[in-house]
């Protein structure tokens, strides 16, 4: 999880994957709350959730949709797949998907 301030990346929370998945990936509950309560202690909020796509494009399958349970929070989903790391921004909302402009500085 990326904690944000201003729009700005200023923190990033790694999470073990709960599902010991290469295909699938879930946050145990426990550690997604201390996550979300750190960031909020510190004044921040959750800019985005991340996770790679190590078979497929960088692109939001079914179930990262089904799962988008942050509206706000961008989904940033690393190709690994290729050559070199594909790396993209989406929005996901009730459902809905549509690319975000990612910014690195």
């Amino acid at each position: 999880m990326i904690a944000t301030a201003d729009g700005r990346a200023v923190g990033v929370h790694p999470a073990e994957n709960a599902a010991a998945s290469p295909l699938r990936y879930e946050i145990d509950g426990r550690q997604q709350l201390e996550i979300l309560t750190a960031i909020e202690d510190a004044g921040h909020e959750l800019g985005a959730i991340y996770h790679s796509h190590t078979r497929t494009a960088p692109e939001p399958s079914q179930t990262d949709v089904n799962l988008a349970f942050y509206p706000d929070a961008l989904y940033v989903i690393v190709g690994v797949a290729g050559d070199a790391p594909d790396v993209r921004a989406w929005r996901i909302a009730g459902g809905e998907v549509s690319e975000a402009e990612l910014v690195v500085e």
